[in-house]
Parts: C-alpha cells; sequence; structure tokens
C-alpha cells in the first residue's frame, strides 16, 4: 500500500531538513519496502515508502504534477483507486496528459481539474498529503471507510503527518504521551473517529479533508451516511447486491502483481472468494489463490463456545473445492504466536497495546506467509457490520443496551469484570467514559422521517457498527497485512454498497430469520449450501491451554518487578485474576479476560520501548 511522512512549516526553511522526513518514512519501510522518495521545498517536505502495485516503473512518489515546476502540487498517496481508469478518460477528454500509467497522476491531475472537491468522484481505499506550493497550503484526505490511515499533529508553526503514530513520533519535536482520555480509548474498545490515544496527535477521520494553511487548519467531510428510503423489494435488493459485489471485486483485482484471497471458510471470505474466481475464469486467467489460517491440532481440540461454534478449515476447503480456487492453509502452532519477535513485530505495527493477543499474532504470521506468495489479497471484512452478523445485533439485551452492544459480549465474556478486577474500569472512569463517547455517536446518526421502534434503533446499532467498530478491525487488518509488505483490500466498504445497504430496512437484512439475510440471499447458487446456513463464526483464536500457561508466566514476571504496568493495576487484583483455575482464559477475542491480561504484558513493553510518558 505505500506509507507516507510530511513536515510543513510556515515559518522555517526546511531544505535543509529532509533528512528528518527520511528518518520518519523509514520508520514505515515494511508499508513500502519497493522505494523510498522525498521531495523538499522551502515550507514543505513530503516523504514515501513505496509498495509497488501499479505501474511498477512510473509510479514512484512523492509525485509532481509537473516534475519541471517548483510551483506545481506535489503528493505522497497510499491506496488504491479502483475507478481510476475511467476517471483518466475524463481528464485526458479534458486536456491532460499523462506521463505514468498509475493511479497516483489520476488522483493529483483530479485534483487540478476538479480542485478540493475532485475526492468525491474517487472509488478506493486511500490516503494522502498534498502540498499545494500556490496557495501553501496542505490537503490531508483519507477514504470513505477509514480503511487507510493518516494522522497529523499540529506544531508551534506548521504540521507533521504519517501512515502511522511512529513516524510522527520520530520527529523530535512530537512527545509521545498519553494522557487519561487516551487510556481510556485504548482500553474501552470503543474506537472514537479523530481520536489518536497519544496527546496532541490526531487521526483523520475516514471521508475527512483536513486543510492546513496561513489561516490555520479546518476540517469537512466530503461524505456521510445518510439516511434515505428504501424503494426496492426484496427480490431486486438481492438482486442489487449481488450486481454490487460482482462489480467491486472486478475492479479490485486489477494490479500489476499476483492478486490472491483470504479465506476461512465463513459467508464473507468466501462470497469475496466465489466472486473473484469466477471474474478470472470468466478473463481467462489462472485460478484466484485462496489462503486460510489454522492452529495445529486445532480440529481435534477445538470446544464450541459464546463465540466459535465449529472449526473453519472443513468449509473453507469446501469453498475452495466447489469455486476452483488454488487453496492454502498455513498451519500456526501457539509456539509461534509466543515468539517474542513476532509479539515485538506485532506491537510495533500497531503502534499501540490494543491487540486482542493470538488473533493479532495470528493474523500478522498468516499475512507474513501469504508476502512469500503475492503481494495483494482481497478480505472479507466489514460485512458482519453492514449486513448485521454480529451476535449483538440479535441480541435483545445488547440492541436494548444503552450502550455500543459490542460491550455486551465484553461484559458477557468476562473482559469488562477483568478491567474491573484489576483496577482499571474504576480508576479510569471508564464508564462515564464510554457514555460520553456513545451519545457522540447516537447524536450523528442519520435519521429516517417516520422510523420509529426496533427498525429505528437497528439503524442506530449499523451505524454505531459501522462507524465505530469496523474502524478498529479495519486498522487491525492494515497494520497486521502492512507490517507484512502484504496489501489487503476489502471489497464490502464500497462506499456505494454501504449507502445502498445500510438503508436496507432491517427487516429486510433479516427476512429468513438469519444473520446477514441479504448476503446469503445474493450468494445462493454460487457457493455450497452448507457455507450459506453455517452461524457466523469470528476469526480464528487457539484454544491451545499451553498459551494460556505461557500468557499466565508472563503477567506473573510483571509482578515481580517494578513494572510500568504496575502504576496503573492493582497488583493484588492482578493476582486473583490468576487465582482463577487453569483453563478460565481459554476464549481469548477482543471480548475475553485473557485479552485483558494480554493489554497488560503489551502496555508494559509499549511504555518501556516506546519511551512513553503516562500522564494521569
Amino acid at each position: 500500500m505505500c506509507g507516507l511522512a510530511g513536515w510543513v512549516s510556515l515559518r522555517r526553511d526546511l531544505t535543509g531538513h529532509a533528512g528528518v522526513v527520511a528518518d520518519m518514512a523509514r520508520t514505515m519501510e515494511c508499508r513500502g519496502p519497493d522505494a523510498h522518495g522525498l521531495w523538499a521545498s522551502r515550507h514543505a517536505v513530503l516523504g514515501h515508502q513505496r509498495l509497488s502495485i501499479i505501474d511498477l516503473e512510473g509510479g514512484r512518489q512523492p509525485m509532481g504534477a509537473a516534475p519541471e515546476d517548483d510551483g506545481a502540487p506535489v503528493i505522497t498517496y497510499t491506496g488504491e483507486v479502483y475507478n481510476y481508469r475511467e476517471l483518466r478518460a475524463e481528464l485526458e477528454q479534458a486536456g491532460h496528459k499523462f506521463r505514468t500509467e498509475s493511479d497516483t497522476e489520476v488522483v493529483l491531475r483530479s485534483y487540478l481539474e476538479w480542485g478540493e472537491g475532485f475526492c468525491e468522484r474517487l472509488n478506493g481505499i486511500y490516503a494522502f498529503a498534498l502540498w499545494d506550493p500556490r496557495s501553501e497550503e496542505l490537503l490531508l484526505i483519507r477514504d470513505r471507510m477509514g480503511v487507510k490511515p493518516l494522522y497529523y499533529y499540529p506544531t508551534a508553526d506548521g504540521i507533521l503527518f504519517g501512515s502511522e503514530p511512529k513516524a510522527i513520533l520520530e520527529h523530535p519535536e512530537a512527545e509521545a504521551v498519553v494522557d487519561a482520555d487516551g487510556l481510556r480509548e485504548m482500553f474501552g474498545i470503543v474506537k472514537t473517529p479523530g481520536h489518536a490515544v497519544f496527546r496532541g496527535m490526531r487521526e483523520v477521520r475516514p471521508a475527512t479533508v483536513v486543510r492546513f494553511g496561513r489561516d490555520g487548519l479546518t476540517e469537512h467531510a466530503y461524505w456521510r451516511l445518510t439516511a434515505r428510503p428504501h424503494e426496492d423489494g426484496l427480490e431486486e435488493t438481492v438482486a442489487k447486491v449481488r450486481a454490487l459485489l460482482e462489480d467491486i471485486v472486478e475492479r479490485q483485482l486489477v494490479a500489476d502483481v499476483t492478486v490472491g484471497t483470504l479465506l476461512s471458510g465463513g459467508l464473507d471470505s468466501s462470497a469475496v472468494t466465489a466472486l473473484a474466481a469466477r471474474t478470472l475464469a470468466a478473463q481467462g486467467k489462472p485460478p484466484v489463490r485462496a489462503y486460510s489460517v489454522d492452529f495445529t491440532g486445532h480440529d481435534e481440540r477445538f470446544e464450541a463456545n459464546v463465540q466459535w461454534e465449529d472449526p473453519d478449515t472443513p468449509f473453507a476447503v469446501e469453498v475452495a473445492r466447489h469455486v476452483g480456487a488454488e487453496h492454502v492453509v498455513v498451519e500456526l502452532d501457539s509456539n509461534d504466536m509466543l515468539d517474542r519477535g513476532v509479539r515485538d513485530a506485532v506491537l510495533r505495527a500497531q503502534d499501540l497495546p490494543v491487540s486482542t493477543g493470538d488473533m493479532e499474532y495470528s493474523l500478522y504470521l498468516l499475512c507474513r506467509a501469504l508476502k512469500e506468495r503475492m503481494t495483494v489479497a482481497l478480505s472479507g471484512e466489514a460485512a458482519d457490520e453492514l449486513f448485521g452478523g454480529y451476535t449483538w445485533f440479535h441480541d435483545k439485551e445488547a440492541v436494548e443496551a444503552d450502550t455500543f452492544p459490542w460491550h455486551h459480549p465484553f461484559e458477557k465474556a468476562g473482559g469488562i469484570g477483568a478491567l474491573r478486577e484489576v483496577g482499571i474500569w474504576d480508576r479510569l472512569g471508564m464508564g462515564a467514559y464510554i457514555e460520553r463517547r456513545y451519545t457522540e455517536a447516537l447524536d450523528e446518526v442519520p435519521r429516517l422521517a417516520g422510523e420509529s421502534g426496533l427498525e429505528a434503533r437497528m439503524r442506530e446499532v449499523s451505524y454505531l457498527n459501522i462507524t465505530r467498530w469496523e474502524n478498529f478491525l479495519l486498522d487491525r487488518k492494515d497494520r497486521m497485512s502492512m507490517a507484512a509488505s502484504l496489501e489487503v483490500r476489502v471489497p464490502f466498504t464500497d462506499h456505494r454498497l454501504v449507502e445502498y445497504v445500510f438503508n436496507a430496512p432491517w427487516a429486510m437484512k433479516t427476512f429468513d430469520g438469519r444473520e446477514k439475510s441479504l448476503l446469503r440471499a445474493a450468494m445462493r447458487g454460487v457457493l455450497p449450501d452448507s457455507v450459506l446456513d453455517r452461524k457466523k463464526n469470528p476469526y480464528p483464536s487457539t484454544q491451545d491451554l499451553s498459551y494460556e500457561l505461557a500468557l499466565r508466566k508472563m503477567v506473573e514476571a510483571l509482578l515481580t518487578e517494578d513494572a510500568p504496568v504496575l502504576r496503573l493495576v492493582s497488583a493484588d487484583g492482578v493476582r486473583r485474576l490468576l487465582d482463577r483455575p487453569e483453563g478460565a482464559f481459554a476464549m481469548g477475542g477482543p471480548w475475553s479476560a485473557r485479552a485483558v491480561l494480554e493489554r497488560l504484558v503489551e502496555f508494559n513493553a509499549w511504555v518501556e520501548r516506546y519511551g512513553v510518558r503516562v500522564d494521569i
């Protein structure tokens, strides 16, 4: 995908400081190992780390609109614009001459032709910084759903920016300080748009333009979800969902490198794999490559629980056979996820102790294995938020709870209880913080005149999932994949599909009494019935007792030293948690007590290795 970084100062001459931005960009070399680029002027320096996907030779960055003209706009860009060919044709008709075949140049020339509003024409996943010397203004722009990250940090006379916090923190003027709100954000599973945890740093909100210049800093949304009546009947809606997905997957298979899919065996990834297989077959291309993850001996040890009903691999194998995919199962052992190098790489990739433990480690290892075979993979991420796949969409208590609906399993599976046990919940006032963020989120929800009761509430629940929970998962997928220099594309985030399905009535989304009714109906005849009728499973988590025992030892070690985390938690509370019998933390996932133990270990490493100052 690439990594970008930069520094704008409206008072200083930065021409002699390009090395600082080079160092900032280099912290993200894994995002772009193929090439490094710098562009420097008096008041702006842009850096870029490139992962080559389209126009391998011509798409180098930062890219200027006119290389021979120092006064022309310059861009540093990450992502993919899937309609770049159509936009290019339109721009050529308007008189633009192109030097490359890259989508980057299309984005740059779209700005020249249509001004700041050009981003409304883009279909894709992207984040970019555009410096316009003519007005001495910087634009920071992010895709509609927030698939690609972008952060900024205002300074006394300018602004720093980067694809990841680590790039900004590399700058000598940026401080790694986290206050109480930052800690609440980390431990509360909230994911407030714009919140970057580090004090003074902000994340560009999805679908937002941040403008910085001599008049200061402003931001505005160029797109937002709106509520409108759904006019199509059930049959038309199912057909429209199918048609949109076919078009989306076909667009996202375009690349000058090998493209594959991540296949779990669930409905979402199976749908993407099946449609990709059909598209490639129609184009006369080789079969799609589909990759799955499993844990050694997992099928033999598997025990159903509140989140996992059955193992994934047999279904993935069946789907691959059904659609004619070239299928590879990447087997992982619990020891792989306990490896210090792997755990350090995951923490380094995320910049924050926000992982759910083995689910992140296994995802990173899967992406690393995939990178040996390909550069781009399509994923089924974001379908659950859109079509209503999670348990909390269908749990009356979760729906009616006056909080984020995913906090119901957080409470039920023991995660909130564990936070209370170790003292974090009360010390940080987590309840009040979550309530405040929940109220803010509800205030944003678009309303449809005359909608009430369950339909109105499910619009709220859908909006909360699409704008909060989904961002947590998209961020996880971006960081783990880019840590392995793998680009992951997410068809279910296409804004055309999101707009359409968001406005379909809840009664239609559950017309057969099941979760994800519309998606299941759209894939009927494309996927095996066994997969279509299967209950939703989350991304797999190990149930190996040896993993839990190793994690316990890590936490116990914290209690024998002057660990930074002990300034935040109660040592007695941690001991009480560890007094639970072996097997008590068998269930992983973001809602579990085990995830809290993972966070304590990560938090300690994060403070020590990042030099973080905790100010509460």
